[in-house]
């Protein structure tokens, strides 16, 4: 809630003013209105039902010893799951229903996504000792990793990598795939032409999808997913633990809850000035191209029976301090406040990872004429979207 307050006199009075500034609506997700792009990544693949999936099959799914599964496994257009126990599953078996069909369905609409992809670098061969940004990586023929495969979010949570090959995914012994710089496992898509074979005690991240099949040898674990399109799904004394993203950012913007004064003069007085206190946008979304505008509304100042209309406020934000990635912000001086949004701060570029703060100046013009000694109370709105 915004006020205008003060004491109440017969000759001279003070008009009090105070505001509040409510926090306003707020948009969480969704596009932003300002479109100016900084940095290009990927899009991630979207999997559709397959989320609810570690391991889908088209033929079968067999296991052999203490393999734990944790997520759904599935077998589709075949039915067979064998192993489990002396697996364990903490999830649902789908064996040739219609759970399993549709996942079967969406896993190849979500293949042929990750094929279609443009790429942004050629890769071959091994992949072990490399840092790799967010990107797509592309290879005619087959990939391997032996050693470490690192994947550099570089502070992006949502930083997307995607890895097309012509053929196989072999890793040797040992081979790990690390996440640093806030990458997330959900966000890494294996897109195989052909069969993946994952040796022993390896640590492999992300949705390995293969057209054919997939051959996970005892002691290696994945954090992803393990999906065959064509054939089957084999087991052995493995951890495989579907990969979830942390819940999405979110844009926000908070604001003094008051009341604020902004001073008090006499009756006689042509206007009263004061600072409201910091306004805060705090962009999490990480998403790109990003961007957000803020935009202030404003009531009638109210005292009993008499009031002084929006338009007599006006408001500064004046200067914006700006934390984060590279946004650009455009500072636009409302004249005359209402009650209908303006826009007052807009910032373009960067990637959703920043927040901006200001300490706005709203003036009200005292009426020459109708206006009483009194507490004027006013709500004033920002909002972000």
């Amino acid at each position: 809630m915004s006020a205008i307050s003060g004491r109440r006199r017969l000759t001279r009075a003070a008009v009090n003013i105070a505001l509040t500034a409510a926090a306003g609506a707020l948009v969480v997700g969704g596009q932003p209105r300002a479109q100016a792009a900084r940095i290009a990544r990927p899009a991630p693949v979207e999997i559709g039902s397959v989320q609810n999936f570690a391991v889908l099959a088209a033929a079968t799914v067999t296991n052999s010893g203490a393999s734990h599964v944790i997520g759904d496994i599935g077998v589709s257009p075949g039915t067979a799951v064998t192993g489990f126990p002396p697996g364990t599953l903490d999830g649902m078996m789908h064996g040739g229903d219609p759970v399993a069909t549709q996942a079967q369905s969406d896993l190849n609409t979500a293949y042929n996504d990750a094929a279609a992809r443009t790429p942004t670098a050629i890769v071959s061969g091994d992949l072990g000792g490399l840092t790799l940004a967010p990107g797509v990586y592309h290879s005619i023929s087959s990939l391997g990793i032996a050693g470490t495969l690192t994947l550099d979010g570089q502070g992006h949570p949502n930083a997307v990598f995607i890895f097309q090959m012509g053929s196989t995914l072999i890793t040797s012994a040992d081979a790990r795939v690390e996440l640093v710089g806030g990458a997330q496992a959900c966000n890494v898509f294996w897109q195989v032409g052909s069969s993946a074979t994952l040796a022993a005690n390896s640590v492999i991240v992300g949705d390995v999808a293969a057209d054919q099949s997939i051959t996970v040898a005892a002691g290696t674990s994945i954090n992803g997913r393990a999906l065959a399109r064509g054939a089957a799904v084999t087991l052995a004394e493995n951890a495989i633990t579907r990969a979830d993203c942390n819940p999405p950012g979110t844009l926000g913007i908070s604001a003094p809850t008051g009341p604020v004064s902004l001073g008090t003069v006499p009756l006689s007085s042509a206007r009263v000035a004061g600072q409201l206190g910091t306004v805060t946008v705090t962009d999490n979304r990480d998403i790109d191209p990003a961007g957000w505008i803020t935009t202030v509304s404003s009531t009638a100042f109210v005292s009993g029976p008499s009031s002084i209309s929006p338009s007599n406020a006006s408001y500064s934000p004046g200067e914006v301090t700006l934390t984060g990635d590279d946004v650009t912000p455009t500072v636009t001086n409302v004249p005359a406040l209402s009650l209908a949004p303006g826009e007052i701060v807009r910032a373009t570029g960067g990637t959703g990872l920043n927040s901006a703060a200001w300490n706005p100046t709203v003036t009200v013009t005292i009426p020459a004429v109708g206006i009483i000694a009194g507490t004027y109370s006013a709500t004033l709105t920002h909002s972000v979207a």
